[in-house]
């Protein structure tokens, strides 16, 4: 069974930075597309940021400049560097990993929250 762990999250001030981490496991097929959705109280889950297996990135436009995505194909991990943190950041977020026979699999989920 594939299971995906996040960690990293907290509780930081706004222009503080956070390192999210995703850990991948169990047997899948390999991993085509890494990523990173949120989700804010009463907001729909929104994309963040993906990766693919050759290190393509796409950024939502909010994030773009402020975040970093990345992953380590052989040791089925990915990260989400988060550096000027705004208020608008807090959400809860998700790891998000597509297989190469077109599987969705997800995480449960790190709080993030961005406060003075």
């Amino acid at each position: 069974q594939v299971q995906l762990e996040e960690s990293g999250g907290g509780l930081v001030q706004p222009g503080g930075s956070l390192r999210l981490s995703c850990t991948v496991s169990g047997a899948i097929s390999g991993i085509s597309t890494m990523g990173w959705y949120r989700q804010a109280p009463g907001k729909e889950r929104e994309l963040v940021a993906t990766i693919t297996s050759g290190g393509s990135t796409n950024y939502a436009d909010s994030v773009k400049g402020r975040f970093t995505i990345s992953r380590d194909n052989a040791k089925k991990t990915g990260s989400l560097q988060m550096n000027s943190l705004k208020a608008e950041d807090t959400a809860v977020y998700y790891c998000y990993v597509r297989s190469f026979v077109n599987v969705a699999y997800w995480g449960k989920g790190t709080q993030v929250t961005v406060s003075s």
